[in-house]
């Protein structure tokens, strides 16, 4: 049996033709030959779409042969001076009844430098941003968008979209070896393009993804990346940014989060329960926030997700915030309003996990790139997501430099990083057999806590002013001790302890609350071994666990008296505060995701007079010293009568940097008044009533001290002086000299 010899340019040919090439840059485009033994160009083009191309040069148009049926053209032409790659050319491309003309992408070499490759490569590219993904950018005079993914295991990666049909063929893209990553430069592509990768597996597999890079997305459920310069946005928030460098301390600073989510703070019933945007958020979020008194907001993710129900935890576009809401220069002009009215924005980060949608991460090149291979080390079973490779490089280089990218694109004042936990344990929700240990034997995931250490010192360093929130549930020592003393480096953790017993107290029948003292004193025990937050979150009012006020036993008045006393001890305690959206307002149901706040409770006075206690609670809490500037420090705390437990009464002071600027505080956890409640104060004088949560403006029956009391000289509590107050039934009481 005979044939025509094929030759190695045959098959690269037919390898283009096909779209099976891992070299498509040695076939298209303009290549040196020779014609009739003179210098010449040979220009090949991939169009699987079209019935005819001409290339187009200064002085001419000519058509092109079709060389192979799948669309490929080829044309040789005499060299008329100068190397072949720099002969310059248009493609006419006729496409039905439709005609366009083109720059040949394949006209262009490699945009990416050597010494980004290296840095990719190492783990320490922490502005891979600006490199990898889509970039609109000028090349040899020439506009266009450069596009880089990494993919170190494809045979082939291509970039698609509504300018080539969504067919792989046309755009392949050039391997750098031996990096892994991909690039190309295609000239003329517009603003707001859609596009994907397309990703052929060694096996032969066709695999669509979004860019782990993109900046922009569409609104899901649809999955494509879009191309986005923005309109340069110009910032507003000068003043704030410039601040921040110069606080002292968040340490010693007030702070109290509204923790949010946008897609459910408020909705819009009129045009079909319709998202607010970042811009509508901005204008009515934030002046509420700023009203209520809190210092900072915290957004659960904003990064683009496929699942609305995951409310943000199960991230696909690590690098864009969701289209859900507006574009990116919407979430910026959110961020900017927040700084303008005095407002730090925090945002909660996902380095822990990711999920498994076909358009994402997972499997990316057709094997287990950003994820562990071993489901072991690689996959969170409980909640049906995969696990980063922390010992990865390239996954390092995403990671951090995703930190960094909200912090300073965005001008974000902190990140709280989620499920921390998960990280730190190779074993976490895992039985004996379901997980690997280190290499020490250990359950400790080295390579993780290894990248929460950067992570730390990278945003501390670079973002001045800048803090981290581990949301952390397990005794890990040091999480909030910095990296150089053998710490993790967050600025603070979540004290979740202190929330579980302090619900777990607030549950009990108040008539057997005696017999649970211990869970409101145990945290005092610990209280200053890390740099604490107080969190009611999001996560205690859902799957099942009812709002906040529900929890509580008796009837509505009990149950607001309660909740507000529980509020009372939150902001006494030392530690910043986090509430999540609805429990200022004393929300009777249990949050949905998919549905606004109850604004209409505030129609009711107990409702509208939580409402109030919260506000006056965080302006008290921001204007008196001795209640957030010692919080890390035994010396801004004592208490006053820890042992009353027959009573279910507690007292406590706290102190300023300056020992004589002081607050006492009673909180009794009882439906029946203290009428001459006597506790140890440390100076004679009067004792101004700042707070009462009795108070009727706030639902209460307006049992009081009529402003304040006169210390006496009777010793109590090991003080010299005392006060006889009246402690209101489930009442919280806050008194100050002078």
């Amino acid at each position: 049996m005979t044939g025509a010899v094929r030759t190695l340019e045959d098959a690269s040919l037919d390898a283009v033709a096909t779209g099976r090439s891992d070299d498509p840059f040695a076939v298209l485009g303009p290549r040196a030959t020779t014609l009739d033994g003179r210098p010449a160009v040979v220009v090949r083009t991939m169009q699987p779409a079209a019935s005819a191309v001409e290339i187009v040069t200064a002085t001419a148009s000519r058509a092109m042969a079709k060389r192979r049926p799948d669309g490929l053209f080829e044309i040789t032409l005499p060299l008329e001076g100068g190397p072949a790659t720099a002969f310059d050319y248009r493609l006419r491309i006729h496409e039905g009844s439709q005609t366009r003309e083109v720059i040949d992408p394949y006209r262009f070499g490699q945009v990416l430098t050597e010494f980004d490759i290296h840095l990719l490569g190492e783990g320490t590219h922490y502005h891979a941003w600006e490199k990898l993904g889509a970039h609109c950018l000028e090349v040899d005079g020439v506009t266009g968008v450069h596009f880089a993914v990494w993919a170190p295991n494809a045979q082939r990666v291509s970039v698609i979209g509504d300018f080539n049909r969504w067919d792989g063929r046309a755009h392949a893209m050039r391997k750098l070896v031996p990096s892994g990553i991909w690039e190309i430069f295609i000239p003329e592509l517009r603003d707001g393009d859609c596009y994907k990768y397309e990703v052929r597996t060694s096996a032969g597999h066709l695999l669509h993804k979004a860019d782990p890079y993109a900046t922009r997305f569409e609104v899901p459920p649809n999955t494509a990346s879009i191309i986005w310069t923005g309109t340069g946005y110009q910032w507003g928030d000068g003043d704030w940014m410039r601040d921040r460098v110069s606080f002292d301390d968040w340490r010693e600073r007030p702070m109290s989060i509204y923790e949010v989510h946008l897609g459910s703070w408020r909705r819009v019933p009129e045009e079909g329960h319709r998202y607010l945007s970042y811009r509508e958020l901005a204008d009515t979020l934030v002046p509420y926030v700023r009203d209520m008194g809190y210092t900072h907001i915290e957004l659960m993710p904003v990064m683009e997700h496929p699942f609305a129900g995951s409310w943000g935890y199960q991230v696909i576009g690590f690098f864009a915030p969701t289209s859900r809401f507006g574009t990116p220069d919407d979430f910026r002009y959110f961020v900017d309003t927040c700084h303008r009215f005095g407002l730090g924005v925090l945002l909660d980060w996902v380095p822990g996990h990711f999920p498994k949608d076909r358009h994402g991460l997972a499997q990316f090149d057709g094997t287990s790139l950003y994820e562990h291979a071993d489901p072991r080390k690689g996959e969170h079973a409980d909640w049906g997501t995969l696990i980063f490779n922390y010992g990865r490089n390239e996954v390092r280089t995403f990671l951090l430099s995703n930190a960094l990218f909200w912090l300073e694109e965005f001008h974000l004042d902190g990140l709280r990083v989620d499920a921390v936990a998960s990280m730190l344990y190779l074993d976490y929700s895992r039985r004996d057999g379901e997980w690997i240990p280190n290499q020490h034997g250990g359950r400790e995931n080295l390579e993780a806590v290894t990248l929460l250490q950067q992570l730390n010192a990278l945003t501390h360093g670079r973002v001045a002013g800048s803090i981290t929130v581990a949301e952390e549930s397990t005794s890990w020592p040091a999480v909030s001790r910095p990296t150089y003393v053998g710490g993790l480096g967050f600025t603070y953790k979540w004290n979740m302890g202190w929330m579980h017993d302090m619900l777990e107290y607030v549950r009990q029948n108040p008539v057997h609350r005696r017999w649970h003292h211990n869970k409101i004193t145990f945290s005092m025990l610990y209280a200053f071994t890390e740099n604490f937050v107080l969190p009611f979150s999001h996560d205690e009012v859902v799957h099942g666990k009812g709002s906040l006020l529900n929890k509580l036993p008796g009837d509505e008045w009990q149950k607001h008296a309660t909740l507000r006393a529980l509020y009372g001890y939150m902001y006494a305690h030392p530690g910043k505060k986090l509430m999540f959206m609805g429990a200022e307002l004393g929300q009777s149901r249990e949050w949905n995701h998919d549905d606004s706040l109850d604004w209409h409770l505030l129609a009711s006075p107990l409702h509208a007079g939580m409402q109030r206690w919260v506000r006056d609670l965080n302006h008290t809490y921001q204007h008196e010293p001795s209640l957030h500037q010692v919080d890390f420090d035994g010396s801004g705390f004592s208490w006053i009568d820890c042992n009353d437990n027959e009573n279910s009464v507690i007292s406590l002071l706290r102190r300023a940097r300056d020992p004589r600027d002081c607050t006492v505080m009673v909180v009794n956890f009882t439906p029946v008044p203290r009428p001459a409640y006597r506790v140890g104060v440390p100076e004679a004088g009067w004792y101004r009533e700042l707070l009462n949560s009795d108070g009727a403006t706030y639902g209460g029956g307006n049992m009081g001290n009529g402003g304040g009391l006169m210390a006496e000289a009777l010793p109590a509590h090991g003080f010299s002086h005392s006060i006889s107050l009246v402690v209101p039934p489930l009442g919280f009481v806050l008194l100050k000299r002078g």
